[in-house]
């Protein structure tokens, strides 16, 4: 039985080096985990007009894209875990896939392991002609809700589909949902259920990466001036533990009872930008067994403090 974890984060040196922790622990110290637990992929993005989900201010240059983004996904290709960039911005044109560095990401990304999580067909388009190794997976972002639309996706060249959070718990509509091996089910979602405001919400991300990657967003960054206008909603606020009240939340025991059985072993975390504590607690949460949670969270922990550059590994 094997229980494949997507989680959040290359980029972010802090939340990165809490990853390759847990990547490490697992390889290491199974038994700290619940059977069949493994990394399957992290996802994030660089500050770059395609991507989508969650803002990523600034701006890199070639020589800056040249020099970062291997060693960003070297260390973790070099575990064995494929880097999925996150390629969902909604509003993107064809005047948009002409973007030199978004090419040049990809074309450092292109190693037939690392993926890329889409949302426009344009930008689909796109990366199948000039990247064909390049795995696709369909994003969440695209709120497929009803089934033959769905299983019509499921039909297409996909690596995986990550489904619609509103399928979560509704286990008549999983049982009959095919190729159940192909699904990726996000199982902390932040969201509240129906939300009305989601789409507008990735087309807000959408817009603001079209108009702040540029090198005056990032000398506002490196001044200390920059200001990131939030999406204003409640819900952004759930943290570790408010989100296991919601009736989207798949639990542990619902995951390991419940849908590994029925066939799904593709689980997503979402917390691109999430504080280190919080993510922590969440994969200890998911993954380690209770009696290992508190080392296996005093160690990732550690790591990203040391990233930090305060305290040390114990």
């Amino acid at each position: 039985m094997s229980v494949r974890f997507h989680l959040p984060n290359f980029v972010d040196r802090f939340n990165g080096s809490m990853n390759m922790t847990l990547i490490s622990m697992i390889k290491r110290m199974p038994r700290m985990f619940y059977d069949g637990v493994e990394i399957a992929s992290v996802f994030d993005c660089f500050p770059m007009i395609w991507n989508g989900g969650r803002i990523m201010a600034g701006y890199m240059d070639m020589q800056t894209v040249d020099k970062l983004v291997p060693q960003y996904l070297g260390r973790f290709n070099s575990l064995g875990v494929p880097c999925r960039l996150t390629l969902t911005n909604p509003l993107l044109t064809r005047e948009h896939l002409n973007d030199p560095v978004c090419n040049r990401v990809l074309d450092i990304a292109d190693n037939g392991m690392n993926e890329a999580i889409v949302f426009s067909p344009l930008l689909e388009e796109h990366i199948r002609k000039r990247h064909p190794n390049v795995k696709i997976i369909s994003s969440t972002c695209k709120q497929i809700r009803d089934l033959p639309t769905l299983e019509s996706e499921l039909e297409k060249d996909y690596s995986l589909v990550v489904l619609d959070y509103n399928y979560n718990n509704d286990f008549d509509t999983l049982a009959k949902i095919p190729h159940k091996d192909k699904c990726e089910i996000l199982v902390n979602a932040v969201c509240t259920p129906n939300c009305q405001r989601r789409g507008e919400h990735y087309r807000y991300i959408g817009k603001y990466q079209l108009e702040h990657c540029d090198p005056a967003e990032l000398a506002k960054i490196q001044a200390g001036t920059a200001k990131i206008e939030e999406w204003q909603c409640p819900h952004m606020k759930n943290n570790a533990f408010t989100r296991r009240n919601s009736p989207l939340h798949v639990s542990p025991q619902a995951i390991y009872t419940k849908y590994v059985p029925m066939g799904y072993n593709n689980f997503k975390l979402e917390g691109r930008g999430n504080s280190f504590p919080d993510l922590a607690e969440q994969y200890v949460y998911y993954m380690a067994k209770p009696e290992y949670r508190d080392i296996v969270r005093y160690n990732l922990l550690c790591a990203a403090a040391a990233a930090a550059g305060s305290g040390r590994m114990g």
